[in-house]
């Protein structure tokens, strides 16, 4: 059985995902893998975008074993690379229609280093490369009715601000910060994108989801990577609190995935665990910050002019 009962109970509660085709980024491990066992379950098709070729392959067979007639394809992909992101896009709507992207692809606290075209890492990959991956592909989701682009964001975006005069941490650097400011950005665009949608009476939905507390590859590489090794206080809540009072990749995932599927779904919406670090998948409450519609709009104007890509509505 791949999916525990309490999981399996969740997704039973969905509707079918049969004929669609959905885009998971960073399905080569934690969250991201359990988002496409989840939709290959449903009977969608997935494709599972990876940095990494064998990683993508080693986590199509893992998938595999479990959901021996899942139909999965692997996409090569580097969110820190527009010229990734704009190769994969045009691989993607080659190879057939588009019914969602879950973007879910992510760095955690890592020093202040650049992507290939200049930006904060955690800001270029988090944010800036999801963008562009999701406005080039949506001429391809705006063809498939009833169509949903799925951010996935943290609890991090809840005290989370902005930096508009230093956004790549030229001037103040702090990884934290640097990787809240890059979840806070998911959720605003997530919000963005929803009223863009709607403005154009276009038959398409944007939501944002976060897992709770998971301790995840994510939290792992923080941890063991001696070049983002925590302090000790980080560690005890990474390795203890977060395993001891968080929830199973599973079960993180579940937000993620109703979020992609549930027909209680609306644009513009935030899920979440019912106990914000733990529990069933439910609509959370969207911080006020995130919903100021000046500060999305701020945003887009920037991620735009950094990445050069348009959304066509």
């Amino acid at each position: 059985m791949p999916f525990p009962n309490s999981v399996r109970a969740h997704l039973e509660a969905l509707p079918s995902a049969r004929g669609k085709r959905f885009v998971v980024t960073g399905a080569n491990g934690g969250l991201g893998r359990e988002i496409a066992r989840q939709l290959a379950h449903r009977g969608a098709t997935v494709i599972l975008t990876s940095r990494d070729a064998q990683k993508g392959e080693d986590a199509r067979a893992d998938v595999l074993q479990d959901l021996p007639d899942a139909k999965l394809e692997v996409e090569l992909l580097d969110l820190g690379s527009l010229a990734s992101v704009r190769a994969a896009a045009e691989r993607v709507i080659a190879g057939g229609g588009l019914d969602g992207l879950v973007a879910n692809a992510g760095v955690m606290a890592l020093p202040r280093r650049l992507t290939e075209d200049g930006f904060e890492t955690q800001f270029g990959v988090n944010h800036l490369g999801h963008f562009a991956f999701t406005g080039l592909l949506l001429p391809a989701l705006l063809q498939r009715p009833g169509a949903r682009v799925v951010s996935v964001t943290s609890g991090a975006a809840f005290r989370a601000s902005i930096d508009f005069e230093d956004p790549m941490g030229e001037r103040s650097y702090d990884r934290w910060r640097a990787y809240a400011q890059s979840k806070l950005a998911n959720l605003a665009f997530a919000l963005g994108l929803a009223r863009r949608l709607a403005a154009a009476g276009a038959d398409a939905s944007a939501h944002a989801a976060h897992p709770g507390l998971v301790f995840t590859e994510l939290q792992r590489n923080v941890v063991r990577d001696p070049e983002t090794r925590p302090s000790w206080p980080e560690r005890f809540f990474l390795q203890r609190i977060t395993p001891t009072f968080g929830q199973s990749e599973a079960m993180g995932a579940l937000p993620l995935v109703f979020a992609a599927l549930s027909p209680e779904a609306r644009s513009g919406d935030l899920w979440g665990p019912r106990w914000i670090a733990r529990g069933a998948p439910v609509l959370a409450r969207v911080p006020t910050h995130a919903a100021d519609a000046a500060l999305q709009d701020r945003l887009w104007q920037l991620s735009e002019e950094l990445t050069g890509v348009r959304f066509v509505l």
